[in-house]
């Protein structure tokens, strides 16, 4: 990467980005949408023989916007992935700029996307009190927050002990072990969601919208990581063709 520019960076991150984006956008469409349509059945089943209000947008526009907005988040996600890239690769184990991007974008999904899940895990559309939106958002906010800081640690713990002369296998061991006893005291000390689910929705249901969600994401920092890597790593020189070699001969 030595001469890659940060601009190179950025570029390439911004592809990285549409790249994961599309990847999210096709999970949601095939994943989470089928779910996200059966909780939907539970909310009318719900209302049902109430006065009907009409929706802003139809579920066909609201589909679209979804992957539209996981697209632009997930271009987001990948110029913040490339700027830190940039200023930390140097602290990233790995040998090739492709192990690194994708170390880093697996530190993104655990802090972004994995701890808050455990913590605070996504409940469908029929699921969830609306006057504690503020609340609930900000814990997991600010759990994201705590979670990278954990991430950067484990990183710091692995760079010291290789610097004081331990052998790889040692500093990795104890990089993964901080990471692991941050994330657990994490989950432990943050302050609970509260609040009972909804006896008409069934646990499946939930369990279901759970899980394709964190696949989403999984997909989105999978594609970016490789994405970034793949676009960072020089293109191999190419071959001498043998009637190029016998011309120069």
């Amino acid at each position: 990467m030595g001469a890659v520019t940060l601009g190179g960076v950025l570029r390439r991150g911004a592809l990285a980005g549409v790249a994961a984006g599309v990847a999210a956008s096709l999970v949601a469409f095939v994943v989470v949408e089928p779910v996200i349509e059966r909780a939907l059945a539970v909310e009318e089943a719900r209302t049902a023989g109430e006065p009907a209000e009409e929706a802003l947008v139809g579920r066909a526009t609201q589909i679209a916007g979804g992957m539209v907005a996981a697209l632009a988040v997930a271009v987001c996600l990948a110029l913040v992935l490339a700027v830190v890239f940039a200023r930390v690769r140097h602290r990233l184990p790995g040998r090739t700029d492709f192990g690194r991007a994708t170390l880093l974008a697996f530190l993104g999904f655990v802090s972004f996307a994995l701890v808050p899940a455990l913590k605070y895990p996504a409940n469908p559309p029929a699921v969830g009190d609306p006057d504690t939106v503020g609340a609930r958002t900000a814990q997991y906010l600010s759990l994201i927050a705590a979670a990278a800081a954990i991430s950067w640690l484990a990183v710091l713990v692995r760079q010291v002990l290789v610097a004081r002369g331990q052998s790889a296998p040692l500093a990795v061991t104890a990089g993964v072990l901080t990471g692991i006893a941050g994330y657990t005291v994490l989950m432990l000390i943050w302050p609970a969601t509260g609040g009972e689910l909804p006896a008409d929705v069934p646990p499946q249901l939930i369990w279901d919208f759970r899980v394709a969600s964190l696949a989403e994401l999984a997909a989105m920092w999978a594609t970016m990581g490789a994405t970034l890597g793949l676009l960072l790593t020089p293109r191999s020189p190419r071959a001498v063709r043998p009637d190029v070699a016998a011309t120069a001969a």
